[in-house]
């Protein structure tokens, strides 16, 4: 028998040290409470398994907001990426989104010395089996070796090592992802607490030696000549990036591997767990798209000091000579070198309808979930998570009011409440899409939302604060010079003219002129002499509000709407069974969920408009009782 002792007493402990372990120590430690970090490997902290980036659509917005909290993965992605891109650039301001190419090797480093360097918290290695628990109280955490480390909370953020499995072919073996150890004896642990558990998959493409490809036979892709940071703290970036490379799949591709689909553990029937739909291997695309002859790849570099290449676009667990042979029908690949070999992976995680909005677990008080166990899929999607739940732990050990985002207040909002209200059966995925109220909940305007209640519960900084009080009275000052800027018509009417734009026989404002779609701050430049010496992101605030103005005011009267319905409270106590009216499925989900709010009840799947209706009524009679009582 393994015999224990005491290692040490915390007030937070986190298990795991990716994206949303890192987040939620750095959130625990910086609000002052005493955090342990633990990792099965330390070489593990912060890595990216999957795609050397951070950001894209929809996950882009997740960084800026992570960054105006007060998070780190902004600031650390500004340190080490090789090539910037905002994507969806020629849509509305609503879908922009930034994505970066990151240097892995240097996205570690950077991040693990931040943590190592941080008051409050302490990194140390070891992997955890047992969660201990007393009288419904956390007590701590034991590892492998004994130690046992006491807390009064802890944060599970396992990622996708908790009973990970490896899969190549019919090659299947118990790994954590780049093979690294997995965590094999927690989830029995957390079975006793009487968490419910599941089955994920996710899968990577293969890394290839970036000396046998042949770059004339694709398409050069590079990053903006305009790089814009990630981090409301950084203004100016310059560095020289590295390109990334585009080719295709074609219809011998397709014959190899249609011809060899019964060696995939993906359609053998081997792989239990359930894959992103949003990111499917090649063999799905493949069957899910037959009619089209060619799918895109993305050919990516790692970093700067290694020849290691990631296929984006490519994710399989097809035998690894099979990966070789279909990898060299592709133009620039004919003599491509694999260096590690594409696999799927599947692991435990959690139906998140167990958690609060604060991410604590509804019947486990003090025990806490963030990331890939938590049913999501996405470094930015883990990030955001752990910084909520390492507020919330934080906040919760010291008698504070939970601190949660809703729908309207940021994509974290929308992530968390998507996740813990209606549940996923699938890694979930943000997207653009996901947010109904995306002209508010743009990239640009995160800090505008957010920052001034990060600062005011002591995570953001003073200095963050301060940049933000600073643009705020910038764009307020540049605002009333635009609407009190006017020119008369005969100068209006060189640059109408040079856009495309109707002429006007009447003086304007700048504030009119911007109004119009074709017209912009570049575009009136010459004529805008008195122009101030701001910040590029001021500029950039006032021209989407003026343009957006009649469209963001509708968009707030839906928030308050929305706002009214949240604000109908529905008592955790209700037994939804007693209530008349209700579809039987209604019942067994709202007593599942258990609903805070009418608004949150009506985003229960299974739970229809009737069903709202009834409740309600149930609400209506509730409070006609309590007032008759009185």
């Amino acid at each position: 028998m393994m015999e224990k002792f005491n290692a040490g007493s915390y007030d937070v402990v986190v298990i795991g040290a990716g994206h949303a372990g890192c987040e939620a120590a750095l959130a625990s430690a910086r609000l002052g409470s005493k955090t342990l970090l633990l990792s099965i490997n330390l070489d593990s902290v912060a890595m990216m398994p999957c795609n050397p980036s951070i950001g894209g659509t929809g996950k882009g917005h997740l960084v800026r907001e992570i960054d105006a909290l007060g998070g780190e993965m902004g600031l650390n992605i500004d340190k080490a990426f090789i090539q910037s891109r905002m994507l969806n650039h020629s849509k509305g301001p609503a879908v922009h989104s930034l994505r970066a190419q990151a240097d892995k090797s240097l996205y570690h480093r950077e991040m693990k010395k931040v943590i190592e360097n941080q008051e409050n918290l302490f990194l140390k290695q070891g992997e955890i089996t047992e969660i201990l628990v007393e009288n419904d109280e956390i007590k701590g955490v034991v590892t492998a070796i004994g130690a046992v480390y006491d807390a009064k909370a802890v944060i599970l953020a396992t990622g996708t090592y908790l009973g990970g499995k490896i899969f190549i072919g019919s090659s299947v073996f118990q790994s954590g992802p780049n093979g690294l150890a997995p965590a094999l004896k927690l989830t029995e642990s957390l079975k006793n607490l009487g968490i419910n558990m599941t089955r994920f998959k996710t899968g990577t493409p293969a890394r290839v030696n970036s000396r046998t490809l042949n770059y004339d036979k694709m398409s050069e892709e590079n990053g903006d000549d305009e790089i814009v940071p990630f981090s409301f703290m950084n203004e100016n970036l310059e560095i020289e990036q590295i390109p990334c490379w585009l080719t295709y799949t074609n219809e011998e591709t397709h014959k190899i591997i249609i011809d060899n689909m019964h060696r995939s553990p993906m359609f053998s029937g081997e792989i239990e767990g359930v894959g992103p739909r949003y990111c499917p291997s090649i063999e799905t695309k493949i069957v899910r798209f037959e009619d089209r002859p060619r799918h895109q790849l993305f050919i990516e570099p790692e970093g700067t000091e290694t020849n290691e290449m990631y296929v984006q676009g490519m994710s399989t667990s097809l035998p690894e000579d099979v990966q070789i042979k279909f990898m060299q029908t592709i133009p620039g690949m004919e003599n491509v070198e694999v260096m590690r070999p594409a696999y799927a992976i599947e692991y435990d995680c959690i139906d998140p309808t167990q958690l609060k909005l604060s991410l604590e677990f509804k019947n486990v008080p003090y025990l806490f979930s963030a990331g890939q166990f938590n049913g999501s899929s996405g470094y930015e999607e883990a990030a955001a998570q752990g910084l909520i739940a390492g507020i919330n732990a934080h906040r919760k050990i010291n008698g504070q009011e939970e601190f949660i985002l809703d729908r309207s207040q940021g994509y974290i909002g929308v992530l968390i409440d998507d996740l813990v209200i209606k549940g996923t059966d699938e890694p979930y995925r943000m997207m653009t899409s996901r947010a109904e109220y995306r002209l508010i909940l743009r990239q640009d305007n995160a800090d505008l939302r957010l920052t001034e209640m990060s600062y005011n519960m002591g995570l953001a900084s003073e200095e963050r604060y301060q940049r933000l009080v600073e643009k705020k009275e910038l764009i307020d000052k540049e605002m009333e010079r635009l609407k009190t800027t006017k020119f008369k018509p005969d100068q209006i009417n060189v640059v109408m003219e040079m856009c495309g734009s109707t002429p006007t026989k009447n003086g304007m404002s700048l504030y009119e002129i911007l109004k119009r779609p074709e017209l912009s701050y570049k575009a009136v430049e010459e004529m805008d002499t008195n122009r101030p010496d701001h910040r590029k992101d001021v500029f950039k605030q006032c021209e989407v509000e003026i343009k957006y103005e009649g469209y963001i005011k509708k968009q707030l009267i839906q928030i308050e709407k929305f706002k009214s319905l949240e604000q109908k409270r529905l008592d955790k106590t209700i037994d939804y069974s007693t209530i008349d009216g209700l579809r039987i499925e209604a019942r067994q989900k709202l007593d599942e969920i258990k609903p805070t709010s009418i608004g949150q009840a009506s985003r229960i799947s299974g739970v229809s408009p009737a069903d709202i209706s009834v409740l309600m009524i149930y609400l209506e009679q509730q409070r006609r009782k309590r007032r008759e009582e009185k």
